[in-house]
Parts: C-alpha cells; sequence; structure tokens
C-alpha cells in the first residue's frame, strides 16, 4: 500500500480524472456541510434474522467464533417502532450475512423513510430496498472490487438513485499508522486510506458516511477519539460514526469535536440492548434538549 488510492488506474491520484471525466473530476474544494448539532443515531443490526449487538472483529464468513454482546427477544419492528415513536431519524438497519431479509424489510415497515439500509446493497436491489421504506441505502463492500474501489459501480449506482439517498460505508481499521477502509464483513483491507483527499472524491457520489471504527466496535471502551477528530477535519459531508461508545459522555465529546458533521451511534453499551453504560432514554433526551 504507497498511498490513499494504491496502484489501481482508477484511484491513482494523478490518473483519477482520465478515468471517469464526467462523474469525478480532480478532487474539488468542496464546502463544509452547515453546521448542525450532532446527535444520537440509532441503530438495528441483523444477524439470523434477531437483533444483535456483536464485537465487530470477530465477524467472519465463516460465522465461527463471532462474539456476540446481545440478541434481542423483541423483533425487529419492535425497535424501529420505539425509534419512531421517539423521533429518532437517520439511524439505520444492517443485515449481517445472510437471512435477514425479512427482518430487515419488517424494520423498514414499521418506520417508513426512518431508517437507512445496508447489508448486500448493490445496483440490483437498491430501488427495491428503497421502496422497502428505506430512506437511504448504505454500500460497502459492493462498490470495491479485490480490494480495488470500482468507480463504474457507484456510477451505476448514483444513475439509478440519485446520489442523494446512497450512503457511503468507510469502515475502517487501522494498520501501519492509518486508518485503511475495510470490508468483507471488516476482513478485507482495501487499498483505499481514509484522508481529506479520499473523503473528497468520495463525497461527489453520496450524501454522507457511515464509518465503523472496526478495532474498537463493541467493546464498550470508549470511541476512536483520533479517528473522530480526523474524520471531522477530512470529510465536507455528514459522518455517523460508530465503535467504542460506552457512556454519554462519548455523546458529549462527539458533539465538541465533531465541527458539527459527526453523529454517533451507541450499540451494545446502550440499555436497550442489554448494556449498562448508557441510558436510551438520556440519548433520545439529549436530541430533544439540542432541537429546543
Amino acid at each position: 500500500m504507497t498511498g490513499s488510492w494504491g496502484h489501481s488506474p482508477h484511484l491513482s491520484p494523478g490518473l483519477f480524472q482520465d478515468a471517469h471525466p464526467l462523474h469525478h473530476p480532480p478532487c474539488p474544494t468542496l464546502p463544509p456541510v452547515a453546521s448542525v448539532t450532532p446527535v444520537f443515531r440509532p441503530c438495528i443490526d441483523l444477524r439470523g434474522g434477531r437483533v444483535v449487538q456483536i464485537v465487530g472483529g470477530s465477524l467472519n464468513d465463516s460465522g465461527a467464533g463471532v462474539r456476540t454482546n446481545f440478541e434481542a427477544a423483541q423483533p425487529p419492528a419492535w425497535f424501529a417502532s420505539r425509534y419512531r415513536q421517539d423521533g429518532l431519524t437517520g439511524g439505520h438497519v444492517i443485515a449481517l450475512g445472510p437471512g435477514n431479509e425479512s427482518a430487515a424489510r419488517e424494520a423498514l415497515g414499521a418506520w417508513p423513510g426512518g431508517l437507512q439500509y445496508g447489508g448486500g446493497v448493490q445496483a440490483s436491489n437498491a430501488r427495491d430496498w428503497l421502496d422497502a421504506g428505506a430512506s437511504h441505502v448504505i454500500v460497502t463492500s459492493w462498490a470495491f472490487r479485490d480490494g480495488v474501489v470500482d468507480w463504474l459501480r457507484i456510477d451505476e449506482l448514483t444513475r439509478l438513485i440519485g446520489r442523494d439517498r446512497l450512503v457511503l460505508d468507510l469502515s475502517c481499521r487501522l494498520r501501519d499508522g492509518a486508518y485503511w477502509v475495510v470490508t468483507d464483513r471488516w476482513q478485507k483491507f482495501t487499498d483505499v486510506r481514509l484522508d481529506q483527499d479520499t473523503f473528497a472524491r468520495f463525497a461527489q457520489s453520496c450524501s454522507e458516511f457511515l464509518v465503523h471504527a472496526v478495532d474498537v466496535e463493541g467493546l464498550c471502551n470508549g470511541i476512536d477519539q483520533p479517528l473522530v477528530e480526523s474524520l471531522a477535519a477530512w470529510s465536507p459531508l455528514p459522518i455517523t460514526y460508530a465503535g467504542g461508545a460506552r457512556s454519554l459522555e462519548d455523546l458529549e465529546t462527539v458533539e465538541r469535536i465533531g465541527q458539527g458533521r459527526i453523529d454517533l451511534t451507541i450499540g451494545s453499551a446502550l440499555d436497550l440492548f442489554g448494556g449498562s453504560g448508557v441510558r436510551y432514554a438520556d440519548c433520545v433526551a439529549f436530541n430533544q434538549a439540542r432541537r429546543k
């Protein structure tokens, strides 16, 4: 790995504009997003049709050895209805592997337009998920091929649904002092290093980003503060950050250092998911107080 864009001709800084001149001009200077109050965003993670919270770094293709922090007795629609009742928008439903389609549709149907959807999204099914009630679709592994960004696929998707309905998942892991995008259940490193240039280029094709800090996901040991600070400095678009949150203070920290760009998802530490670090009611109150 020798830079943000590796060796692909589509990703090389010098050749980027030649690959798709109509859709990807050379790294423009984009205006910052308007300052908005960072908020708590809810989540519904699905595995085997059940709402779960897992340790992100333990996820793999075989399913063996996955560390599960929580598995809900309630169906997905119960959580979606709760978020709808409490006015929580911009959350996401993520399908962690196969066997989750019915559960995902159930959740989206309970809060139409209130939740984003991610998990196996590609050009052939993106519109279907939007029709099922998703406000946006979240794309990650499909946008890469053999660890390299496939701009033809991203272009195809933006033509089909518009960049305003697309969220790009740039979840990452730390390696050699830099954050690299990972795909395929967060096990495969790509040649895309997160930095300002990376976000400026991807921002031309989507409306916001989702970033899981995989190394701390599900551990409840606190957010990756250096990553949050970097994301706020790098991205011209809103980002939902997920990973490691363990207290309401983490939400306050993201508000302080996020420059109005970063929202926070809290998973395993939330009492709604069997955790003890954060009360769901306090997160709802946090949002409501900042909307007044």
